[in-house]
């Protein structure tokens, strides 16, 4: 348990004026939580300029606000910083284009654990991947826990966030990428070609990719299984394919 809270305090801000200055000062804010029933007009404020940056607000109980500072004063708000600065859709691509190849993306649908995204974004780096996709709501951000899992290939791997998974893959197809969505029942993997422009969807753990992002992807490509249970962990399934897919780059 103290393990847990010494790993989140670099990337927790407590307090109405740091979190305030936080959202002026447009730092990368993954979520904010609000005590439950708080209704200062200082904190109503706040929020409000966090629901204009589209950040996700969370009313939670004051003991976990209690946990997750420290114990400080945190007057009933704190905010999760990013450890590292978002990257946007077209700084993947032209990264892609400055190493003179096709675009190669991970786009991940609610990824929820750090330790997940963390180790996703750690063989992305190693892989040759450009960039790492992820939504605004219900993923995991760039957390310090998520940064200590990729075990400092945060700093070299671009990781931009969009509100909305199924209208990026409509981009993404639209710039000439071709979307691989993992999923069970699909193309045997060892038979897909990703040699050209592609972006592979890795879904939540438990849920998978979303009916609606899976109706996006030009091709569902499966991993087969042979043992009594039916799918592997996010991370793993995501450095298979993604090392597939680096031997037909």
């Amino acid at each position: 348990m103290n393990e847990n809270i010494n790993e989140t305090k670099t990337d927790v801000i407590s307090g109405r004026n740091p979190v305030s200055e936080a959202i002026r000062s447009k730092r990368a804010i993954d979520k904010i939580l609000v005590a439950r029933g708080e209704k200062s007009g200082a904190v109503v404020g706040i929020l409000a300029k966090a629901r204009e940056n589209q950040i996700p607000v969370k009313e939670v109980d004051r003991v976990k606000l209690d946990h997750i500072s420290g114990n400080s004063n945190h007057q009933g708000i704190v905010a999760f910083a990013a450890v590292k600065e978002y990257s946007t859709v077209d700084d993947i691509f032209e990264y892609a284009e400055s190493q003179n190849e096709a675009p190669f993306i991970i786009v991940l649908d609610e990824i929820e654990d750090p330790h997940n995204l963390g180790a996703i974004i750690r063989t992305a780096e190693c892989a040759g991947v450009h960039g790492i996709v992820v939504p605004k709501r219900r993923s995991a951000g760039l957390s310090y826990t998520v940064g200590k899992a990729s075990a400092g290939a945060i700093e070299y791997m671009r990781v931009a966030r969009v509100t909305n998974i199924s209208n990026l893959l409509d981009e993404l197809k639209a710039r000439g990428v071709w979307v691989y969505g993992a999923d069970m029942n699909g193309t045997d993997y060892t038979k897909c070609d990703f040699s050209g422009a592609c972006a592979i969807v890795i879904g939540n753990e438990g849920k998978g990719i979303s009916r609606l992002v899976r109706e996006k992807c030009d091709v569902i490509v499966s991993l087969p299984m042979k043992g009594k249970i039916n799918s592997l962990n996010a991370s793993v399934a995501a450095g298979i394919l993604m090392y597939s897919a680096m031997k037909s780059r």
